[in-house]
């Protein structure tokens, strides 16, 4: 096997390193040996030999990949998929509904809001099973990370209710009341505020995460999703899906200090619903998923104009950036796919199957 004769040909340099290469590392030694001379010193033929072993061990080495992680609410799953080749490889059978999904802080876990199960689930990355139940209120729907990665603040639809979930300790600590229908939730960079979306009473609640009082409540456009946070913490991107809107709101202030709204030639007004929010990682630039109108909005974050319309699958819903920020990624719950979208190119160039009324998608290391 290469990766044999790659050993081979390491412990035969290590063997002929001189002994006033002192505690350095045997390919550091090598390094330091030029081609032109490699055939008048003792290690010419394992330097051969180490170069034809890594030549064959890259070659048949796959490169490590980001993987995609999709809940599908009508399939009751997870779907996995390999960045690097777009290719489904496995899927994974979680509680009823899942929705909300989020990355554990260090990556080795996702939290799924199993919204029918009433309940949180922890699916394991390395072994790709569900190994631990958390509790919630009554129909969970989504959730955010408190950045310590510690608590989860949990909406709870059908009781009004926000929930704080202790991790470590697999209990809700307290309930926060909120607005009808809560939906959206987004915490500032710091951890001090939440911001909670009610749908039915159309608010942006700013709620403080030490005492768990709210502080602001925030009229936006009708059925508010998505609450997203800008890296800065000043501002605050609420989408609201009937109202067919995005509000800005100055999180300081707790006052909208900017509204954009959207035209699409050909598509009609009531099909345009703002859901999923994602801002780039300069934050010059807003993608705002526009359900079923199959659209995501391309939006300047200086003027608040809109560059460009995207078409994606159809009832785009959520939306995820690669690693390195060059790849968005978007859940499309009717055509049962993800779209991938070259961020530089303004582009759609994928189209990936996946698990059906895919919802939420992150990106895991």
């Amino acid at each position: 096997m290469p990766s044999t004769l790659m050993l081979a040909a390491f412990n035969r340099i290590r063997s002929k390193a001189p002994s006033n290469a002192g505690r350095q590392h045997p390919l550091a030694w090598l390094a330091r040996v030029s081609v032109r001379s490699a055939p008048q010193n003792a290690a010419g033929p394992a330097v051969a030999g180490l170069l034809l072993a890594m030549g064959l061990l890259l070659a048949t080495t796959p490169a490590m990949a980001e993987r995609l992680l999709v809940s599908n609410e009508k399939d009751n799953t997870i779907t996995v998929v390999d960045a690097g080749t777009l290719a489904v490889v496995k899927t994974v059978k979680v509680g009823a509904r899942p929705r909300g999904i989020a990355l554990s802080k260090d990556g080795k876990a996702l939290y799924i809001c199993t919204s029918d199960a009433d309940h949180i689930e922890v699916l394991d990355l390395a072994s790709l099973t569900v190994n631990r139940t958390l509790p919630s209120g009554p129909d969970p729907e989504l959730f955010t990370l408190s950045p310590d990665g510690k608590t989860l603040y949990v909406s709870n639809e059908n009781d009004n209710m926000v929930s704080v979930l202790d991790i470590a300790a697999g209990r809700i600590v307290t309930e926060i009341p909120v607005g009808v229908e809560p939906e959206g939730m987004g915490i500032s960079p710091d951890g001090k505020i939440l911001v909670n979306t009610s749908e039915t009473t159309s608010m942006a609640h700013f709620i403080d995460t030490q005492s768990h009082e709210v502080l602001a409540n925030v009229l936006v456009g009708s059925r508010p999703r998505v609450a997203q946070w800008t890296k800065d913490g000043s501002l605050v991107w609420v989408s609201a899906e009937v109202g067919g809107t995005v509000s800005i709101i100055d999180s300081a202030q707790h006052k909208v200090i900017q509204t954009i709204r959207f035209d699409i030639p050909g598509v009609p007004k009531e099909s345009i619903q703002p859901v999923g929010i994602q801002l780039t990682a300069d934050g010059t630039t807003a993608f705002v998923a526009l359900g079923p109108a199959n659209r995501v909005a391309v939006i300047d974050t200086h003027s608040y104009q809109v560059k460009k319309y995207l078409l994606v699958g159809q009832r785009v819903w959520n939306l995820a950036f690669s690693g390195d920020g060059k790849r968005l990624y978007t859940t499309n719950g009717v055509s049962n796919d993800l779209s991938v979208i070259d961020v530089d190119a303004l582009k759609v160039v994928k189209s990936v199957p996946v698990g059906r009324l895919p919802w939420g998608v992150v990106v895991a290391p």
